[in-house]
């Protein structure tokens, strides 16, 4: 049985849209955490757009290679952004 051909041109596209998208993604959620009272995020160094705060080794290089080469296509995730709810204003009861 043939082994399929990798295009490499396909995978650097979907890397370079899905990586800033799940960067932008997280920051979101800091910031929006920012906006009703959490500092938690900024105070970690967190609501930047450097993927390497944001990347986590195994959700977002192991697991999606793993995947990917097993045919079964791709899954990932970054670090999830701190947020502490008791730190909200107004918080929902």
């Amino acid at each position: 049985m043939p082994t399929p051909e990798v295009d490499w041109g396909q995978v650097a596209l979907i890397v370079a849209v899905l990586v800033p998208s799940v960067i932008l993604h997280e920051v979101s959620h800091g910031v929006v955490a920012l906006w009703y009272g959490d500092d938690t995020a900024k105070q970690a160094g967190r609501l930047t757009l450097n993927p390497l705060r944001h990347i986590d080794p195994f959700g977002t290089l192991l697991l999606p290679a793993l995947l990917a080469l097993s045919g079964l296509g791709a899954f990932g995730y970054a670090k999830p952004v701190p947020v502490q709810p008791n730190r909200l204003r107004n918080p929902r009861q």
